[in-house]
């Protein structure tokens, strides 16, 4: 259990503007692929603007979120996730912190382009009679998703690979979008539990949407937890564990959290788990490896690796992913 308290400073994290390696060429996309090397051997979080994704988008799915929240619980339930498939979860179905209480969190999961007869399958459960709902979650997922695509072919520069080096490994699209309330802290709530515990994200990098209120909080290398304020117009980008492996531990997947909602007002954010599929093999990259040096960690398939995550996380449920 990692005992919260409270943040006294805001974090420092780069806001690193990637507009320009859409279209001005190698030489702006190895300057953007080298700040963010940076930023991944520092802390693993980031900031990206300029990256595409109309605000019109964004806004949208902000909405949506909003209006599939405020619908009644017997009305969400009908679309609740049935075992290890995606859909709905009411608060205090995860425990990401595995000490402490159930995170203080409801959510709604679907992964975009999904087949049944890929590896690693999860249906989607989706609300019936609710126009525009799902219509407008995929358009934003469609639009991050470029961005991140975008964000990874920079760290394959970054890690010394080609641009394109990770492409590949995203098919079939194994990528989870979650939209997230976190209403105010009850009062009944229980020692150390948050709205979301600390914890690392389990797979490549993730995209962070917020809204204004807030929340997100990072542990620094000086183990310092500091917040992660909004800023208009970005995403926040953090990296998740399979980089470690892929990098041998020269980038780092920080430990992060959700604060308790004291604001009075629910809480939303939009998080894109940018994944590989299922049966990646994920292994230390001939660039982080001197000569001489053996792995740190064992190959593994991005499958494994978050199968066995998922499962900590969910104990209740008790069976592989």
């Amino acid at each position: 259990m990692i005992i919260y308290s409270e943040p006294k400073t805001a974090s420092e994290l780069p806001v690193i503007d990637i507009g320009p390696s859409f279209s001005d060429g190698p030489i702006a996309r190895d300057r953007i692929a080298e700040e963010i090397g940076a930023a991944c051997r520092d802390t693993g979080f980031f900031y990206i603007s300029n990256h595409g994704v109309d605000q019109s988008l964004i806004d949208g799915a902000f909405a949506e979120a909003c209006r599939f929240f405020d619908q009644s619980n017997d009305w969400k339930e009908k679309c609740k996730k049935q075992g290890l498939s995606n859909g709905y979860e009411p608060p205090e179905s995860q425990r990401l912190d595995n000490e402490s209480p159930g995170d203080i969190k409801e959510s709604f999961n679907f992964t975009m382009g999904n087949d049944p007869r890929a590896p690693g399958y999860k249906a989607n459960i989706w609300p019936e009679d609710f126009p525009n709902f799902r219509e407008g979650l995929e358009a934003y997922e469609q639009g991050v998703w470029q961005a991140g695509l975008q964000v990874s072919r920079l760290i394959s520069l970054s890690l010394g690979m080609p641009f394109n080096h990770f492409d590949d490994t995203f098919a079939p699209q194994k990528s989870p979008l979650r939209i997230l309330r976190y209403p105010p802290q009850p009062e009944n709530a229980k020692f150390n539990q948050l709205g979301c515990g600390a914890h690392t994200d389990w797979g490549w990098i993730t995209l962070l949407s917020q809204d204004a209120l807030g929340g997100l909080e990072v542990e620094t290398a000086s183990g310092e937890w500091v917040r992660v304020d909004p800023i208009p117009g970005t995403f926040v980008v953090n990296l998740g564990d399979i980089m470690l492996r892929w990098s041998n531990g020269q980038y780092h997947s920080s430990l992060h959290r959700v604060m308790n909602n004291h604001s009075g007002e629910n809480r939303h954010s939009i998080v894109l788990f940018f994944n590989h599929a299922h049966d990646t093999p994920v292994e230390c990259l001939p660039t982080c490896l001197d000569e001489g040096e053996t792995p740190k960690f064992p190959p593994c398939t991005a499958g494994e690796h978050s199968a066995q995550r998922y499962n900590e996380s969910r104990p209740q449920l008790g069976a592989a992913e």
